[in-house]
């Protein structure tokens, strides 16, 4: 008897409905039997209830272990506090891992790369600690700690282990902060040493950054602090035609949470112009999770088959399907 999975369904705002309808239709053709249970947060949530996370949203993650989430807006400057961050810190979601992998027919100034960033998701400045020490100068607070630097590490080392990369490559900017990222690549140095079949090297985040412009093919796998991860991961989705194509999973010992990491784009909301790849390829990535393994890979070999078909394409990526059109056509190669 096939087996069944309970997932919560985040839609979230501006965009995300459609490319989250869009990931289950396209994730219900595999035949995996994945019940929906749809909950609403974000800009949405918090005009409806006064609060962008609801508890029942926890709730009903902590109890299926597993989530799918659309892109949820927040407000710059001012307003409710991000989803996401929330979600990682409530959920303790440390691992936040963002393959990214050129795709056929897209367009870009990059070929065959292929890396993995792997970003500590729940410390560093996106603890919030921030307050106003006189007027006019606000002090923000980096919490590094032995704790998640160590465990962010280990995830890691033993994903290189389990899926075949060679190397890994700590970020830091150590030679400035030398307590706080000091700390990290003490961690990290530890570990590494437990992992002798895997190659460990470090790099400093703006040398970082200038050697994988030049060339994102002579890196494999990179660990990062929460800020530094953010930045580099988004820079990385432009190798492989932007966020629209770049999947993300954010991972605990007791639940994930996959998502697109793209914004809510209200501009296109409900216009049936968005890209729902990012969603659907997130989507693959639970699979992954769950040990559907073939269905997962046939998620990813539909979407690769559309791509260089490039009949059905969005807007974005040069076509002028609609988002319900390239999920029907990604569902039809499954």
């Amino acid at each position: 008897m096939a087996k069944s999975y309970d997932v919560t369904l985040i839609p979230g705002d501006g965009i995300g409905p459609e490319v989250a309808a869009a990931a289950v239709r396209v994730l219900g053709a595999t035949g995996v039997d994945l019940q929906w249970e749809t909950v609403m947060a974000g800009a949405e949530a918090a005009g409806r209830e006064g609060n962008p996370l609801p508890d029942s949203v926890l709730e009903s993650i902590r109890r299926n272990r597993l989530a799918l989430k659309g892109p949820t807006a927040t407000p710059i400057g001012t307003g409710h506090r991000s989803v996401n961050v929330a979600l990682r810190k409530t959920l303790d979601l440390y691992a936040n891992l963002r393959p990214v992998q050129t795709l056929p027919g897209v367009k870009s100034r990059y070929d065959n790369v292929d890396l993995i960033v792997v970003r500590e998701n729940t410390e560093d400045l996106y603890s919030g600690l921030e307050h106003v020490v006189v007027p006019g100068v606000v002090e923000s607070l980096k919490i590094i700690t032995e704790k998640a630097s160590t465990r962010i590490a280990k995830y890691a080392f033993e994903y290189a282990r389990t899926h075949g990369r060679k190397r890994v490559t700590a970020v830091h900017k150590a030679n400035i902060m030398k307590l706080s990222d000091g700390l990290f690549l003490d961690c990290c140095r530890a570990v590494a040493a437990a992992y002798p079949g895997v190659t460990y090297d470090e790099m400093i985040v703006d040398n970082t950054c200038m050697q994988l412009v030049l060339d994102p093919t002579r890196f494999d796998m990179l660990l990062l602090e929460n800020l530094y991860g953010d930045i580099v991961s988004d820079l990385c989705a432009g190798f492989i035609g932007g966020l629209g194509m770049a999947p993300g999973a954010n991972i605990g010992e007791t639940a994930a949470v996959f998502e697109a990491v793209h914004g809510s784009a209200p501009d296109i909301a409900g216009k049936n112009k968005a890209n729902p790849i990012a969603l659907i390829l997130s989507g693959a990535m639970m699979l992954d999770h769950i040990g559907e393994q073939e269905a997962a890979d046939r998620v990813r070999a539909a979407v690769h088959g559309v791509l260089r078909e490039g009949r059905k394409l969005t807007g974005d990526l040069g076509g002028s399907a609609g988002t319900t059109e390239i999920a029907e056509a990604i569902a039809g190669h499954i």
